[in-house]
């Protein structure tokens, strides 16, 4: 018989971690302005380089399919965010890239994490934050 209660495990916790640190993230990008902003399109413009991806890689840098990709490069575009453009070395594929309101909005989002960041030193204390995060990096395979 399966208990009721959540499961309690590594993986259970950095989830819930995850997903409380991306739920602040995305209200405090919507009350800086970008309205637009939302987890799964937060998803895809980490993946996008400073001078921009090749649409196909994003693929298999997120992890979900080339429709969903579509749809959500389609809707930044629609937005203003993202724009595409030829790549100069392969004339079948399309790089995106942040546009002049994307890049401002990634300049809100760095001022945002480090707002945050600031908070959890608070909670957890500068000493606990830097073990976290040491260990953290040990954890990510990138």
């Amino acid at each position: 018989m399966l208990d009721d209660k959540f499961p309690d495990h590594i993986g259970w916790r950095l989830w819930q971690a995850s997903n409380e640190w991306n739920l602040e993230f995305v209200a405090r990008m919507q009350a800086a302005g970008h309205g637009w902003f939302t987890a799964a399109r937060s998803s895809l413009i980490g993946h996008i380089a400073p001078k921009g991806t090749k649409q196909g890689s994003l693929v298999d840098r997120i992890g979900i399919s080339k429709q969903a990709i579509q749809q959500l490069v389609d809707g930044l575009e629609d937005d203003g965010i993202l724009e595409r453009v030829p790549d100069a070395d392969d004339k079948r594929s399309r790089i995106v890239r942040l546009t002049e309101a994307g890049r401002a909005a990634m300049k809100d989002a760095n001022r945002i994490k480090i707002e945050i960041e600031s908070g959890y030193r608070e909670r957890i204390g500068s000493d606990e934050f830097a073990l976290l995060s040491e260990l953290l990096g040990k954890l990510s395979k990138r």
